[in-house]
C-alpha cells in the first residue's frame, strides 16, 4: 500500500493571531514535498483552494516545481476542481508537470469541490454544479485517452474542439487520472462505468461506513465491464502523526480548532468542541491521529473493510508549525510505512 500526505497549504498565525503570508505558506508547501520524497514517501496531493489559511489556488504550478525538486515520490491533486476550470489547461499543466519530471510521478484527481468559493471566484453558478462537472469531467477524460495531439470534443459547458492541438502530451501517453469524493453514491456509481479509479475524502463518522460504497464501486465498474489496475480505492483522511499519541493530539487539536471555528463563520455550523474532536480522534473515528503504531493499525484496519491501495493524510490544518509537519512526514514515511507493510504482509 502506497502511504502519503496531502496539503491545501497552511497559512502560519503569529501569537497574536494575525496571519503570515501566502507566499510563506506556499514556500513551507514546497520545502516539505521535497523533505517527503527525501524520507521516502509514496504519494503526495496538492488540493485546491482559495482562502487566506489555505492559499493552495494552483496544484499544477506546484506539483510541476515539485517535480523538478524531486525523484521519487508521486504527485498528484488532491482534488482539483475541475468544475470551475478549463480542462484543457489542467491536462496542459499535469502534462507539463510530467514531462519535467521525467514520467510517471505526476496524477490528476477531479473533484467538484465540497468548498464552493471557486463558484463566484471564476463566475459559475451553483445551479450548473452537477452539469459542469459532468461535461468537464468528460472533456478532460478525451483529452486524457486521446492517441495523438489532434482533439476533437463537444459538449454543453464549453465551446467544442474541432480538431485542436492539446500539447504536450504525457510521457507515457496518459496520466493516472482519478475521481474524488467525500462519500457520494452517485460518484461511485460514475467513476465505476468510467473505469477510474476513485478517491474517497473521509473528514467525519467511522472510515469503515465507506466499504459500501467501495463495494457499489467496483461493482458498477464490473457492471460496466472495466476491470485491471485501474479499479482501485484510495483514502484521504485527516490526522497527525507524532512520537507519542499525546503528542500527536496536543499538536493536531489547536489547528483543528481553527480550522473548524473558521469554517463554522463562513457556513453558520456551532463552534467546535473538544469532546468532538476526541471523539474523532480514537478508533473508529476518522481522524489518524496517534504514534506510529496506532496509525498503522488503523490504516491496516481500514484496508479490511475498503481494500484501498493508498491511505494519505491531511496534517497540516490550522497554521501547525512547520517543524511538526516535517516531524510527522518523516514519521509517517520511516515509521507508518514499514509497519503498515509488515502487518499486511502477516495477514
Amino acid at each position: 500500500m502506497q502511504i502519503g500526505a496531502y496539503s491545501f497549504g497552511d497559512t502560519q498565525v503569529d501569537a497574536d493571531g494575525t496571519e503570515r503570508s501566502t507566499a510563506e505558506a506556499i514556500k513551507n508547501l514546497f520545502d516539505a514535498i521535497v523533505h517527503a520524497d527525501a524520507a521516502g514517501l509514496d504519494y503526495f496531493g496538492i488540493g485546491e483552494h482559495h482562502t487566506s489559511s489555505m492559499p493552495a489556488s494552483s496544484p499544477g504550478t506546484i506539483i510541476a516545481a515539485a517535480a523538478a525538486a524531486t525523484k521519487q515520490i508521486v504527485l498528484g491533486s488532491g482534488a482539483s476542481i475541475i468544475s470551475t476550470d478549463d480542462p484543457v489547461r489542467v491536462f496542459q499543466q499535469f502534462a507539463t508537470a510530467d514531462a519535467i519530471s521525467g514520467g510517471g510521478r505526476v496524477e490528476i484527481t477531479a473533484g467538484r469541490g465540497s468548498s464552493v468559493e471557486t463558484f463566484p471566484l471564476f463566475d459559475y453558478s451553483l445551479t450548473d454544479y452537477d452539469e459542469l462537472y459532468a461535461s468537464k469531467l468528460d472533456l478532460l477524460q478525451t483529452l486524457n485517452e486521446a492517441e495523438g495531439t489532434a482533439i476533437t470534443w463537444s459538449g454543453t459547458r464549453r465551446p467544442a474542439i474541432d480538431g485542436l492541438d492539446v500539447v504536450p502530451r504525457p510521457v507515457r501517453g496518459r496520466l493516472p487520472l482519478w475521481i474524488a469524493t467525500g462519500g457520494s453514491t452517485g460518484s461511485s456509481v460514475r467513476a465505476g462505468q468510467l473505469g477510474l479509479p476513485i478517491s474517497y475524502g473521509i473528514i467525519g463518522g467511522a472510515p469503515h461506513r465507506f466499504a459500501p460504497l467501495a463495494d457499489l464501486y467496483r461493482a458498477a465498474a464490473a457492471q460496466a465491464g472495466h476491470t485491471g489496475p485501474d479499479i482501485k480505492v484510495s483514502v484521504a483522511a485527516l490526522g497527525l502523526v507524532a512520537p507519542t499519541k499525546q503528542e500527536a493530539l496536543d499538536r493536531f487539536y489547536p489547528g483543528w480548532y481553527r480550522l473548524n471555528a473558521e469554517m463554522g463563520q463562513r457556513r453558520g455550523w456551532p463552534a467546535p468542541r473538544k469532546e468532538q474532536f476526541l471523539a474523532q480522534a480514537d478508533a473508529p473515528g476518522a481522524y489518524y491521529v496517534g504514534d506510529p503504531d496506532e496509525v498503522a493499525e488503523r490504516i491496516v484496519h481500514l484496508h479490511g473493510h475498503m481494500g484501498h491501495v493508498r491511505h494519505f493524510l491531511q496534517m497540516d490544518i490550522g497554521a501547525l508549525p512547520q517543524e511538526h509537519f516535517l516531524e510527522a512526514l518523516t514519521l509517517l514515511a520511516t515509521e507508518v510505512k514499514p509497519r503498515v507493510e509488515r502487518l499486511l504482509a502477516a495477514k
